[in-house]
């Protein structure tokens, strides 16, 4: 009896272990995917730090405008904003983003990217949520 329950607890230990190593993984490949595609789509405006520029392109360092909208993230990101007010901490921003004809898995990587770079921790955006995401853009 006692080895079936040691035998049982040693199995649960391995499957949440290889549960947690495939998450990590997950991550890091969206992350380190993401970085490119930021550095050749989105560091212009937002900066290599993500500091934004002045008035005109906002920061992307401010984690809870991020967490805030994450549901409209993929939106933005594949549609592009055109001449919408955006307040961010009380700044006003008003101005055109292009938007960016790239496959769900490559948003989902950069915004996985952005979500985890300059001060933000939000964990991996998967490619499965930002298709879901881009299906109820408005």
């Amino acid at each position: 009896m006692k080895t079936r329950i040691i035998t049982g607890i040693i199995f649960i230990i391995a499957v949440i272990a290889v549960a947690s190593c495939d998450t990590d993984m997950e991550f890091k490949r969206y992350y380190i995917g993401g970085e490119p595609i930021y550095r050749q789509r989105c560091q212009n405006c937002h900066g290599a730090n993500g500091e934004g520029l002045s008035s005109l392109y906002p920061a992307l360092n401010d984690g809870t405008f991020l967490k805030t909208n994450k549901n409209l993230l993929a939106c933005y990101v594949n549609n592009g904003i055109k001449g919408k007010i955006m307040v961010i901490n009380g700044k006003s921003f008003v101005g055109d983003m292009p938007a960016n004809d790239i496959a769900p898995v490559d948003i989902a990587k950069v915004l996985t990217y952005v979500g985890n770079s300059f001060g933000n921790k939000m964990g991996t955006f998967s490619s499965d949520e930002v298709s879901k995401q881009l299906k109820d853009c408005k």
